[in-house]
């Protein structure tokens, strides 16, 4: 067995089910689950119909690299979205299409990641867990950067010493932020692709929820513009990562891409030609008219634009919680301890919520994400507004 896989930590998921091992709920309350990031609200039915049209194509072996079809409509969504110009992105040398973000994200590292190096892979403090998971399995040494209240839950990419920058060769962000929800400014973004181009590493940016935010006016930023924007028009050591899982309720699908710097790409694209994890061609079929739609994806953000206003309103006088930047997430600072608020909600409330602490990993200056819980607006506006009645009636007990 490959040695680093006793690095790995338990899955959060894991820790949540023996946690509440034991734990009976309250047999008068329905259940509801707010602890996972899956969307409940119903996938465009326009999407489901053009893969079940197309279903005789089943029967092909697909291209690691996608149908041309499908890339053109990925590099168009970009070009609008991002304001990346007519020619800003080149379908052919910048974008792959893979089967969901997941396992880009995990894959990315074990494509670019040099282990006979002493590597290191930056990633921010609370995360995503397949980030430590893919710099261990690449043989890096993860480096945490803490985001706290104190930073606006960004990570400082100043603070990060000299010695460890000349090692990096990788670094995961997140934004908007998975569970803070905060998006990274532009001047954080070309400071951060500054030091790339000096220490010369990959970075990693993670923004499937780019597509979830409160504003119409105003949609996050993404690293591929603040590049544009910067003169790298090439976009040199700068990958983005986007999905149809939270932008168009599609998570079963397992379809996203990846684009950016096409000497990456070249030899990503090599290395998943021997991972093998092709979209089958009635799933390039959808994709395709979920990237050219923008009318489901209004919808979207209207619906958790309604849920956020809900619940805060019912949650803000016991709990300090906030609108995020973007994101589905609350990440609220709790008056105790996160294992203990999980458990008792659940006991008292059958409610299910994720405990901050397993989100994040213990650093010299502490758990960054202990005293928190991370609250996914999931499920339906109805749901959501009784889940934060039944919340908020624990916290007034507590």
């Amino acid at each position: 067995m490959n040695p680093d896989l006793q690095k790995l930590h338990p899955y959060p998921f894991e820790r949540l089910v023996k946690l509440l091992d034991g734990v009976t709920p309250a047999a008068d309350k329905s259940a509801v689950s707010l602890s996972i990031g899956e969307p409940q609200h119903e996938a465009d039915e326009r999407f489901l119909q053009a893969m079940h049209d197309d279903r005789h194509r089943y029967s092909k072996y697909p291209f690691s690299k996608g149908t041309p079809e499908l890339r053109q409509s990925i590099a168009a969504w970009l070009q609008r979205r991002f304001g990346l110009g007519d020619a800003g992105i080149d379908a052919e040398k910048h974008v792959i299409p893979v089967s969901g973000t997941r396992e880009a994200l995990f894959s990315i590292a074990q494509a670019v990641v040099d282990r006979n190096t002493r590597p290191v892979v930056i990633m921010p403090n609370p995360f995503y867990q397949i980030y430590e998971g893919a710099a261990l399995l690449a043989g890096a040494e993860p480096y945490y950067l803490n985001t706290t209240a104190e930073n606006n839950y960004l990570p400082d990419f100043k603070s990060v010493p000299e010695k460890i920058w000349q090692r990096c060769q990788l670094i995961y962000i997140c934004s908007p932020g998975n569970p803070t929800g905060a998006v990274i400014p532009e001047e954080q973004l070309l400071w951060l692709m500054e030091a790339a181009e000096r220490y010369d590493f990959v970075i990693a940016s993670d923004e499937c929820y780019s597509e979830i935010y409160p504003d119409e006016c105003n949609p996050p930023v993404g690293l591929l513009a603040a590049a544009k924007n910067a003169g790298n028009s090439e976009y040199k050591n700068c990958l983005v990562f986007h999905s149809l899982s939270k932008r168009s309720n599609l998570a079963g699908l397992r379809s996203g891409f990846v684009a950016g710097d096409a000497e990456v790409m070249s030899r990503y694209l090599k290395y998943r030609t021997y991972h093998g994890c092709a979209l089958a061609l009635p799933t390039q079929t959808a994709s395709i008219m979920a990237w050219d739609d923008e009318e489901h994806v209004r919808k979207n953000r209207d619906a958790y634009r309604e849920k956020f206003q809900s619940v805060i309103e019912i949650l803000s006088p016991v709990l300090d919680c906030k609108q995020p930047d973007a994101s589905f997430y609350l990440w609220p600072s709790l008056p105790m301890d996160d294992e203990a608020f999980t458990r008792r909600l659940y006991e008292q409330e059958n409610v299910l919520v994720l405990p901050g602490s397993y989100l994040s990993r213990d650093t010299d200056s502490g758990n960054p994400g202990k005293n928190h819980v991370r609250i996914a607006l999931v499920a339906e506006i109805a749901t959501c507004i009784d889940a934060a009645k039944r919340i908020k009636t624990v916290l007034e007990n507590y």
